[in-house]
């Protein structure tokens, strides 16, 4: 019979069809990146594990190269010290090898997380973050680390001579050296920032004041000499750096 109004059963999509396809929760999303981002530390492992590998070959090299640079008179206070000391710098040689693919698979493992970075913006924060950890590392082994040490060596007088551990030694390079390296990524993580709605750029040129006392703080922190010449020797570049990344932000969001 024509005009039969449809029961409700023939209006309604089966509940199979409902359950088919179910909405995705943000949960899902952060639980795959969380997955993703463990395959990439898997990769990551492997990849500088490889590189300290050859790394340990040019351990002696490296070290050698770091004390004519700095000019101290190294010495091992144990046996198994020196090969100790060539195992942390096979390691820290195969971080900073492979500190370009460790860069891009963070960055490539957190972007489904932020709608607001596309695969372009990735590749070119990639690039960028590369060339800012190098440059903070070249900058410290060409100016900071040997202007540092040298004027830490002449508190040595007639009666005292610096023979410094070679463990401490490595240690104290590369630490400094990573910690430039990292450091000098701050207008990159300003911009990054800002583009994902964390902090607004008029708020940091607003308190641009309270940016200066914790730049001089981590600089005084971060050199290796409590004097005025090396402390600027690292707060003026970092203060050009925090400059930079309100430029960066600026034109990020024109």
């Amino acid at each position: 019979m024509t005009g039969t109004p449809a029961l409700e059963s023939d209006r309604r999509p089966p509940a199979d069809a409902e359950s088919a396809n179910p909405p995705k929760a943000p949960e899902d999303k952060v639980y795959r990146t969380l997955h993703s981002l463990r395959r990439s530390f898997i990769r990551i492992g492997a990849v500088v594990l490889a590189a300290a590998i050859a790394g340990f070959f040019l351990a002696e090299p490296i070290l050698r190269s770091l004390q004519q640079r700095t000019g101290v008179t190294l010495a091992a206070y144990g046996i198994p010290e020196t090969f100790f000391t060539f195992l942390n710098l096979a390691l820290a040689f195969g971080v900073f090898v492979s500190m370009p693919y460790i860069l891009f698979a963070v960055l490539s493992g957190v972007q489904p997380l932020f709608p607001a970075l596309t695969r372009r913006m990735v590749r070119g924060f990639w690039l960028a973050s590369v060339l800012l950890f190098y440059s903070g590392v070249l900058f410290c082994l060409k100016i900071s680390l040997p202007y540092g040490v040298a004027f830490l060596l002449e508190f040595q007088g007639p009666h005292i001579e610096a023979i410094i551990s070679v463990r401490k030694f490595a240690a104290f390079c590369l630490l400094f050296l990573f910690g430039f390296g990292i450091i000098f990524e701050l207008p990159l993580a300003m911009i990054l920032a800002g583009r994902v709605g964390i902090v607004a750029r008029s708020t940091l040129a607003r308190n641009r004041r309270y940016a200066i006392l914790g730049i001089t703080i981590i600089s005084a922190v971060l050199t290796p000499t409590p004097d005025a010449f090396n402390l600027a020797l690292m707060a003026v570049p970092l203060y050009l750096l925090f400059e930079l990344g309100l430029i960066g932000m600026r034109l990020e969001r024109s």
